[in-house]
């Protein structure tokens, strides 16, 4: 076993050593986009075998992560990374059923990103997000007369709050932890058991079901998720609260989608809130908002569940053999005109 294993990691080390010189060559002669397409050269690791038998959970039952050697299924701390066909539909439809669970899913529409995306995103939750389950839709946004109707499904309920427009598009996303810790703390925190935070410029393409729920739950980056720890893109302002050491950090976390229990939940805005309160009181912002102090909660906190970059993937990379199904996917970002 242990040759093997080092056999895997001279590997690793040789690819990795092709892909940089390639890198730094395509980077010096054609940009940055050469990279996308050289980085899916390196081999992902895979989850132990000693592991791949023995991961379940109250959604999916047992998972089936040896259907997805190809991709990383596990972590090193044990939680499953969710890959299409680790898991049975069914079964998880079933036993959230049984659990008698309501659902939370909030997004914010603040100024332009409400006309632009509001509409395509409830729409097309309504055909993919939890289908079958009992859902409230939780709207944030400053013009709650403008939100859009759209047509729900039987057990499915929208609520719309009003959020103070900000003078910046920063302000915005680093003051989403404070109005969903507010949140949790009042009515959503009573009526659903389970939530996911997601961001408004995003079209459901396929089933988001229940196989996503756990009492913590990670997005890995789709712009991120085959790059090393030391390339990922974590906060290094030792003054920030946000940050992370040369040595720290597991995965790169999208801020696109997390999600929890709402006990879990409470804690990690509660947490990322302070976090920027005392940033700004040091003149301090973190590189990537509220998602650099996300990225610090769960490497303190590590998530129970990762979700594989199907479940938020970006056209702009392309089709890639291990993103067979796609269930969310970025809408195209036109900032000049939303963040005007």
């Amino acid at each position: 076993m242990a040759f093997v294993e080092g056999l895997r990691a001279q590997k690793r080390l040789f690819w990795w050593l092709i892909l940089l010189s390639l890198g730094v060559l395509g980077l010096y002669m054609y940009g940055m986009q050469i990279v996308r397409h050289l980085e899916v050269l390196f081999p992902m690791d895979i989850c132990p075998l000693d592991k791949m038998y023995l991961m379940r959970d109250n959604f999916t039952g047992f998972l089936q992560l040896w259907a997805r050697t190809e991709v990383l299924t596990c972590t090193s701390w044990g939680a499953p990374i969710i890959w299409d066909g680790t898991f049975d539909p069914d079964v998880a439809q079933r036993k959230t059923r049984q659990q008698n669970l309501t659902i939370g899913l909030t997004v914010f529409a603040v100024g332009r990103y409400l006309e632009k995306y509001l509409a395509g995103f409830l729409e097309t939750a309504e055909q993919h997000f939890m289908a079958g389950q009992r859902v409230v839709y939780y709207v944030f946004t400053d013009l709650p007369a403008a939100v859009p109707h759209v047509a729900l499904g039987p057990g499915r309920s929208l609520r719309v709050e009003r959020v103070a427009r900000e003078r910046r598009w920063q302000d915005v996303s680093m003051g989403r932890m404070r109005t969903l810790s507010k949140a949790l703390r009042g009515r959503l925190g009573l009526e659903a058991h389970f939530v996911l935070c997601m961001d408004v410029d995003q079209r459901f393409t396929g089933p988001f079901g229940p196989e996503t729920l756990a009492e913590s739950v990670a997005q890995l980056h789709s712009w991120h998720y085959r790059w090393p720890r030391w390339l990922l893109p974590y906060e290094r302002d030792a003054r920030s609260a946000a940050a992370l050491a040369p040595d720290e950090g597991d995965f790169y976390y999208h801020a696109a989608v997390f999600g929890g229990s709402v006990a879990l939940l409470r804690r990690l805005t509660a947490q990322c809130a302070r976090a920027v309160r005392r940033d700004r009181a040091r003149g301090v912002e973190a590189r990537w908002h509220d998602e650099s102090h996300l990225n610090k909660f769960f490497w303190l906190h590590k998530p129970a569940k990762v979700l594989s970059p199907e479940f938020c993937w970006s056209p702009e990379l392309g089709a890639r053999p291990e993103i067979r199904h796609p269930r969310l996917l970025w809408e195209p970002k036109e900032y000049r005109a939303v963040r005007n």
